[in-house]
């Protein structure tokens, strides 16, 4: 079922979100010797940040209406935040979730970031892969649904590519894709213009293909700058490189640094389509605070 799909890539997203968030706090030193043992966090539990957060407010409109509706989806945003605004909202977020619930729509909220031209940030792509894992098969209505999803909190159109990417690169891989170029090649083509596409464009190249992740991140940028075309072109080459292997893409992501959840959390929600729920690590999911019913 589509639901099922989409909480399967809620299970990726949110365990990837949890451990990379563990390692993005720990210390230099202690990340280096988790780098070089390959030994996941001891903490008791790894908590899940705003990727997660609103990743379960776009399952949960799925559930409730086969369909992402901006208005209730940026309800669902605010009523969460509101709940437990802890959980790592970037200054944006902050900004326009207070508006909206403070009775501002959603679409005017958007827009009140850099004098207008709303979030060109990673936000949209770090939500979006429940989207794609839902409408797998029908990727005219995977773009259509991200782009409605980022409208909450992302009025710049660079913002909603981001969650446009993402989603086509999870709906390709639960629908069967597992070649590295051809599923570049899908994302790129129906990602729309900007910096974000320019970057998938880059990461599909003969050279980026044969690279190591610090090498491509180097290229692709790594989620320091936290915007969508410095987070989502190499976190789609990640996922589309180690697409089996969903711890080692995740220890990918922690070895190149940069904002190391939210490319976790989007590359734990792409590779689940392809090792299911069994490919996930059990003692990371064991780890992962629970997430709550949807």
């Amino acid at each position: 079922m589509s639901i099922d799909r989409a909480r399967l890539a809620l299970e990726g997203l949110s365990t990837g979100d949890a451990f990379g968030e563990q390692l993005l706090h720990a210390g230099p030193r202690a990340r280096a010797r988790a780098l070089t043992n390959r030994t996941a966090p001891e903490a008791r539990m790894w908590k899940w940040t705003d990727d997660t957060a609103m990743a379960l407010s776009i399952v949960e409109t799925l559930a409730e209406r086969g369909a992402i509706d901006p208005e209730l989806l940026a309800k669902k945003f605010a009523r969460r935040y509101d709940l437990d605004a802890g959980r790592g909202y970037g200054a944006g977020a902050h900004k326009v979730l207070e508006m909206i619930l403070a009775g501002m729509p959603h679409d005017a909220a958007a827009r009140i970031l850099f004098d207008g031209q709303g979030s060109c940030g990673n936000g949209g792509g770090m939500r979006s892969a429940p989207i794609g894992a839902y409408f797998a098969g029908d990727l005219p209505a995977v773009v259509h649904h991200a782009a409605l999803s980022a409208a909450p909190t992302h009025a710049h159109p660079d913002g909603v590519a981001g969650a446009i990417a993402v989603a086509v690169a999870t709906a390709a891989v639960f629908a069967g894709e597992r070649d590295p170029r051809a599923l570049l090649d899908t994302v790129h083509a129906h990602t729309p213009d900007g910096p974000t596409r320019h970057g998938i464009g880059h990461a599909m190249s003969n050279v980026m293909l044969r690279v190591e992740p610090v090498s491509a991140a180097a290229e692709l940028g790594n989620g320091s700058r936290v915007l969508a075309s410095d987070t989502v072109p190499f976190a789609v080459w990640c996922a589309a490189m180690l697409l089996t292997d969903f711890a080692g893409a995740c220890w990918a992501c922690v070895e190149v640094g940069g904002d190391v959840d939210t490319t976790c959390a989007m590359v734990g929600g792409i590779i689940a389509g392809a090792v299911g729920l069994e490919g996930i690590p059990a003692a990371w999911r064991a780890a992962r605070e629970p997430l709550p019913p949807v």
